[in-house]
């Protein structure tokens, strides 16, 4: 069986919350002819797409090892983190595309419509960000800041639709719209660097080789390390193989180094490990 794991569970949770406001945002708009709350609209049911197919590689990554992948599947996870960042960078290429015309041309807005649908969307995505920020896994990292994106968007028109209810400046929504995609692609390209490093095997954050290295040839008996390599799983665990030159005159011996640099390593979070003895 695979691991139990509440990933996928805050996936599935910020999928069903994106999928049911977008039709409620494709209601509402149509009644209160806001052509911003329909752009948003389309915005957030691609949203729930992506969250659907991060869902479903979240499932996947829980499965143990088999035949197919020695390793697990624990990198699907990473596949839907990919496909997440890549939507919030074409979501947010949108808004600039939607909010830089309406700079030198701003539209007249429902400002009480603006309000109640803002109130809704900082309270039910506010709370499924809240949920995957606590998740571990680099998936509910990106899904995180994908559903902050949300929450902000509509913290942008709550106030927006506060102001409009007493000024008529209506410039304020596609500055606010700008600042905020600039603060989400910021973050997105951040994590998307982390998740590119884990698929190209890098050094896990926080951990230091050659740290590492000089406190394994501090055992006794250990002569030598050679080969040392450390890399990420999936973001959460990580995997270690070396080869190590030793003074041991039996096999017990050898096997006692090999547990002490096992002991040496445990606060690296190593799943699997090969030490490799000459």
């Amino acid at each position: 069986m695979g691991k139990v794991d509440h990933s996928s569970k805050n996936i599935k949770l910020a999928f069903v919350i994106n999928l049911l406001f977008s039709i409620g945002e494709f209601i509402g708009g149509f009644l209160i002819n806001s052509v911003a709350i329909m752009s948003d609209a389309v915005h957030d049911l691609g949203d729930a797409i992506a969250l659907g197919a991060s869902w479903f590689l979240q499932k996947i990554s829980n499965k143990d090892q088999d035949k197919k992948f020695s390793f697990g599947y624990q990198r699907f996870s990473l596949l839907g983190a990919l496909l997440n960042a890549a939507v919030l960078i074409a979501g947010s290429v949108y808004i600039f595309t939607q909010a830089i015309p309406l700079l030198f041309n701003p539209e007249h807005s429902n400002a009480q419509g603006m309000i109640w649908f803002a109130l809704a969307g900082v309270i039910i995505n506010g709370y499924a960000a809240f949920k995957l920020h606590k998740g571990k896994s680099v998936n509910e990292g990106v899904l995180s800041w994908h559903m902050l994106e949300d929450v902000l968007g509509w913290a942008a028109v709550l106030i927006v639709g506060i102001v409009l209810l007493f000024k008529d400046i209506h410039i304020l929504d596609p500055i606010l719209s700008l600042a905020i995609a600039l603060f989400i692609l910021f973050n997105v390209i951040r994590n998307l660097i982390k998740t590119m490093k884990i698929l190209l095997e890098g050094v896990p954050e926080g951990v230091d080789i050659k740290e590492v290295q000089s406190k394994i040839e501090g055992i006794s008996g250990v002569q030598s390390v050679r080969q040392l390599n450390i890399w990420s799983i999936d973001g959460e665990e990580n995997a270690l193989n070396l080869h190590l030159s030793v003074e041991a005159k039996s096999l017990g011996e050898t096997n006692t180094i090999k547990e002490k640099v096992r002991e040496a390593t445990s606060g690296l979070k190593i799943k699997h490990s090969t030490i490799e003895v000459e």
